[in-house]
C-alpha cells in the first residue's frame, strides 16, 4: 500500500517524497528553500503560482490562473492541453495564512478530491506537506499517482523560483 517515489536532491533542491498512505490518500512531502510566508504566497498569488505549478516537461502552459484565496473563494486553472484546453477548478475550504491551505477539486463533479497543504517553517526553510484525499479507493485508483508524481518536478520549479526571487530582491 505504501508506494513511495522520491526525487533526487541536488545542491539547491531537497528530496520530494510521494507516498500513497492509504486507499484514499496520496501525500507529497518536500522541504522548500524559503520561509513559510514566501512559500505560502507562491501558492496563493497568481503571478507567482503560474511561474512554477506546471511541470515544464509536460510541455503545457497555464493559459489562465484565477485564485480567490479565502474560505469560500474559488480557483480556476486552464491549461493548453490537447485536443482542447483543460480546466481545473474548485473552492478554498481552509485558508490559514502561512501555515495551511485546503481546496476542493471539483472538475470531476460531485465527490472530487480535497487537497490540503501545510507549511511548517524550520530554520528559514519550509516543510510542505500536500495531501490529496479522494472520496473512495476507486477514485484514487482511477486518478493514479501521476499528478502527485509530477509534484517532484513542480516542487523543483518552486525551489528555483524562490532562488530567483531571493536574487532579485538582493537577499
Amino acid at each position: 500500500m505504501n508506494e513511495r517515489i522520491e526525487g533526487k536532491p541536488s545542491p539547491v533542491k531537497h528530496r520530494t517524497a510521494v507516498e500513497r498512505t492509504s486507499d484514499r490518500e496520496v501525500v507529497v512531502t518536500r522541504t522548500i528553500n524559503g520561509p513559510a510566508r514566501i512559500v505560502f504566497e507562491a501558492f496563493t498569488k497568481a503571478e507567482l503560482f503560474k511561474r512554477w505549478w506546471v511541470p515544464k516537461s509536460m510541455g503545457m502552459t497555464l493559459l489562465s490562473c484565477e485564485l480567490d484565496v479565502r474560505v469560500g473563494g474559488k480557483y480556476r486553472l486552464v491549461f493548453d492541453a490537447v485536443p482542447e484546453p483543460a480546466a481545473f477548478f474548485g473552492t478554498y475550504v481552509d485558508v490559514t495564512p502561512y501555515s495551511r491551505l485546503a481546496w476542493t477539486n471539483d472538475e470531476g463533479g460531485e465527490g472530487g478530491s480535497v487537497t490540503t497543504v501545510t507549511f511548517e517553517e524550520q530554520g528559514g526553510k519550509t516543510l510542505v506537506v500536500l495531501r490529496e484525499r479522494y472520496p473512495s479507493k476507486e477514485a484514487l485508483d482511477a486518478a493514479g499517482t501521476g499528478a502527485a508524481e509530477a509534484m517532484v518536478e513542480t516542487f523543483d520549479q518552486l525551489d528555483e523560483l524562490l532562488v530567483a526571487l531571493g536574487e532579485s530582491s538582493g537577499q
